[in-house]
């Protein structure tokens, strides 16, 4: 993207305390419209905080710096104001809701996000019918619909059942955590697919992945390399493959540096 892109999501400084430790020092980052940053790090390095953090999940306590989704304090907002501005955050490891069922927790969101976009909510039949055709895409069994929310799922089962929610709400920025993490070869497919189609209808992608043949595959317009709680390499491919090859602990790492634009 250009630098005359303007920003859907601009993170500043965003400093984030899980229990007693400062996970996130001063993380920066900008995404726009249809853009796509891959974000790598070593185990421990804020990874996963940064989106349970923007997600608004209360465990993660932001300690200062400024969150803005299309020019709006995301940080203000509660959790359920932020998913429906459009704000889509994925699960390391999707957790089980039991006694709910998966077509009812998909379509509630959905209408949810729909009456925030001013549409019309979707009656069952409708939500059903597209439900079923984006689970067949995604390869997931269209008789995962009516059990419980990954009930009973296996890895790759609960990670495509993130992928259904995403194309379902098709939100205006989507923070995937590891999504390739237990899925099959066309599992991987659908997730390439699904961005492709995602990103060129301007939803902006932030993907924490190490699996190089899928970032190859994905094409981002940037890698993220967090380190310490900071931003503290940019690059393109070049940068995860150099991670790749060499792993994060290298010789002449960059020092931090302050916001990238995907």
């Amino acid at each position: 993207m250009t630098d005359t892109t303007p920003a859907l999501l601009d993170v500043r400084d965003l400093r984030v305390q899980v229990g007693e430790r400062t996970v996130l020092h001063s993380a920066s980052l900008t995404a726009a419209p249809g853009s796509l940053s891959v974000l790598m790090g070593a185990n421990g390095s804020g990874k996963s905080t940064l989106g349970m953090a923007l997600a608004g999940h209360p465990h993660y306590r932001v300690l200062g710096g400024q969150a803005l989704l299309d020019g709006q304090d995301l940080l203000a907002m509660a959790a359920h104001e932020r998913a429906r501005a459009g704000l889509f955050v994925s699960f390391q490891s999707p957790p089980d809701i039991p006694g709910v069922k998966n077509n009812l927790f998909i379509r509630t969101a959905l209408n949810a996000v729909q009456e925030s976009r001013g549409q019309e909510p979707l009656d069952a039949f409708d939500f059903l019918s597209r439900a079923k055709k984006s689970a067949r895409e995604l390869g997931l069994p269209e008789a995962m619909l009516a059990r419980p929310v990954n009930e009973g799922f296996s890895g790759g089962e609960r990670k495509r059942n993130e992928l259904l929610q995403l194309s379902l709400l098709q939100p205006r920025v989507a923070l995937l955590d590891e999504i390739d993490s237990g899925l099959d070869v066309d599992g991987v497919r659908a997730v390439v697919a699904l961005v492709a189609r995602l990103r060129a209808q301007g939803t902006a992608f932030i993907m924490i992945s190490h699996y190089l043949q899928l970032i190859e595959q994905l094409e981002p317009d940037a890698v993220l390399r967090l380190d310490q709680g900071c931003i503290a390499e940019t690059g393109d491919l070049e940068l995860a493959r150099e991670i790749a090859r060499t792993g994060f602990a290298r010789t002449g790492a960059a020092a931090p540096q302050q916001a990238v634009e995907a």
